[in-house]
C-alpha cells in the first residue's frame, strides 16, 4: 500500500520493499510483488457489498418474513448488538 513512497532503487520508490514498482505487479525472485498505490478505491464497490449483504442478513434476524419485529436474545450476534434494554445500559458478558 506504500508502493509509491519509501525507498528508492534504481530510480523508483518502492515503498517497503525496494524491487516493488508503483502501479505494477513484477515478479522478482519468484515472488509477486503487487504495487498498486490505489488499493482503496479498488475495494470499495466489494466493500460496500459485503457491507450491504451483512446489514441484509441481520435484518433478517430480527425481522420475520411478515415483517414483524421479532428481538430473539437467545441468537448470540442479535444479543450482541444491543446498546440498552427496557431504558438502561445492556450489560456485556
Amino acid at each position: 500500500m506504500a508502493a509509491g513512497c519509501g525507498a528508492e532503487y534504481e530510480g523508483r520508490r518502492g515503498g517497503n520493499c525496494p524491487l516493488n514498482e508503483a502501479d505494477w505487479v513484477v515478479t522478482k525472485h519468484g515472488v509477486a510483488l503487487v504495487g498498486y498505490t490505489n488499493v482503496p478505491s479498488m475495494v470499495a464497490a466489494d466493500a460496500s457489498s459485503l457491507y450491504a449483504h451483512n446489514l441484509l442478513d441481520f435484518l433478517n434476524l430480527i425481522v420475520t418474513k411478515e415483517g414483524a419485529l421479532n428481538i430473539a436474545l437467545s441468537d448470540d450476534i442479535v444479543a450482541a448488538t444491543f446498546l440498552s434494554r427496557d431504558g438502561e445500559v445492556a450489560r456485556r458478558s
